[in-house]
């Protein structure tokens, strides 16, 4: 079978940092130049990049330009620091971070820029592997003919330093020919789903059909879905995950219609020191988010908003997880460290 591919990517070196501004997705597609880790930074909170993966070698990147700004170890690791904070929820960004960090740390100091950049192109270069193995296990999982899959926000190229994690597996059963639709729901209130995943699939001519967040449940309903796939920005060593929110209600209406969940995560993601998913913590987002939609208010002035950015969704509601070292079914405490080594 032909290897998946794609024509989508959310960064690249060219002698420095430059992230696709997925603010402007799909209206418009802009590369900015990101220059050593207070911009990555502030790329990484504004959303200019998201997805675990993506952010974690953003970082990565960041880091080891920032090296080559200021070599001093005690100004890069503050800077280390930083970013690491930059969004709580995901677990790549903090380990890419202190990959980058601990190649910095061993260098002398004329070599800590090569070092940490050697560091980053090895980080995304593991994702991009841990991408193919990733769709190779999870398109196993949907054998036989035409396959239709639902997902939720982006999980893709652009999360991501390869072909995507869940879209991963939905450009390799494309590849396969068995593809009959994707299914993307909108993913609000940043619309992750609509700007992004309807943009990607365009892009590589995948069948897709955007739907409302609140139509997901019909759809399952109707029994013409083969399987829900979407990532996760952290598992934990239950089993949980934490995904963009709208993630558990998903999950909810998958089991009550019998329809496989799948999360498609790389071990990066994995956070086994994180004991259940009540440990993982939820990014709360400004809540303009939900007040406006292109900078102009929907709703009253004044009124509160809960805008959590992730929620988690329990081990018993989800079929299997899938990484690039196998995949956990039944999802256990157990299955989970297996795929996780």
């Amino acid at each position: 079978m032909p290897e998946p591919t794609t024509t989508v990517a959310a960064l690249r070196w060219r002698d420095g940092l430059q992230l696709l501004d997925q603010r402007l997705l799909p209206g418009r597609e802009r590369w900015l130049d990101v220059d050593g880790a207070a911009a990555t930074a502030r790329a990484i909170r504004s959303l200019a990049v998201r997805g675990a993966p993506a952010i974690g070698l953003a970082a990565a990147y960041g880091l080891a330009a920032e090296a080559r700004r200021n070599p001093d170890l005690a100004h890069l690791r503050r800077a280390a620091r930083r970013l690491a904070a930059a969004r709580p929820t995901g677990a790549d960004l903090a380990r890419a971070v202190a990959r980058v960090l601990a190649a910095v740390e061993r260098a002398s100091s004329d070599e800590r820029f090569e070092s940490g950049l050697a560091a980053a192109r090895a980080l995304h270069a593991a994702d991009a592997a841990a991408c193919l193995a990733m769709a190779a296990h999870g398109a196993a999982l949907f054998p036989g003919g035409k396959v239709s899959l639902l997902t939720h926000c982006n999980a893709g190229a652009l999360a991501t330093g390869g072909i995507g994690s869940a879209l991963g597996v939905v450009r390799a059963v494309h590849a396969e020919g068995r593809l009959e639709r994707l299914f993307a729901c909108e993913a609000r209130p940043v619309l992750q789903g609509a700007r992004l995943t309807a943009w990607e699939a365009a892009r590589d001519r995948l069948p897709v059909t955007l739907l409302p967040d609140s139509a997901a449940a019909s759809l399952l309903a109707r029994g013409t879905v083969s399987g829900v796939v979407l990532g996760s920005d952290r598992v934990a060593a239950d089993g949980s995950i934490a995904n963009k929110i709208g993630t558990y209600a998903l999950a909810l209406a998958a089991a009550r219609h019998r329809v496989p969940f799948v999360v498609v995560a790389p071990t990066t993601t994995f956070d086994l020191a994180c004991a259940t998913g009540a440990s993982i913590p939820i990014e709360q987002r400004n809540p303009n988010e939900v007040l406006t939609i292109g900078r102009k208010a929907i709703a009253p002035f004044g009124v509160e908003v809960y805008n959590p950015a992730f929620d988690v969704t329990p081990p018993e509601l989800i079929t299997a997880i899938v990484s690039e070292r196998g995949v956990a079914s039944p999802v256990t405490a157990a299955t989970v460290r297996e795929i996780s080594r």
